[in-house]
């Protein structure tokens, strides 16, 4: 388990400098300033697009597998709307099918809090964006 905690720090601390090098966080300064910026020529709250994009620069940072699961719930939401049986659409069933009852309780437990999660995230950029754009 130590292990797998250090191999995890390092890689963090890894991506950390590389964006620190590559001038990620000077890009971030100015995108927020402009965005923030263009929100208030729009009308909205300089408070809530800094929010907003504060969000969005710490889903870019984690990144990853939470982008991906993000992008289906989004899919879903814009085609079907809220669904009754979002997890069950959500759910990997093939996965699924090899796990015993007490890992199906927690896989089906994690997946609703990813997906409660990403609909409040679908939620705050849809009324940033409509906002924004409309």
């Amino acid at each position: 388990m130590q292990k797998i905690r250090e191999r995890n720090f390092k890689s963090i601390a890894k991506e950390a400098k590389s964006r620190l090098k590559s001038g990620f966080w000077e890009n971030c300064k100015d995108e927020f300033h402009a965005e923030v910026a263009r929100a208030k020529d729009a009308g909205i709250s300089e408070s809530r697009a800094g929010r907003y994009f504060a969000g969005k620069i710490t889903c870019t940072v984690k990144g990853g597998d939470d982008d991906a699961f993000y992008e289906k719930v989004k899919a879903m939401l814009l085609s079907d709307g809220e669904v009754s049986d979002a997890i069950g659409r959500l759910t990997d069933h093939a996965y699924y099918d090899t796990l015993s009852y007490e890992e199906k309780q927690r896989y089906t437990l994690t997946l609703s809090e990813r997906y409660l999660k990403a609909l409040e995230r679908f939620r705050r950029e849809s009324e940033y964006e409509g906002r924004y754009h409309g």
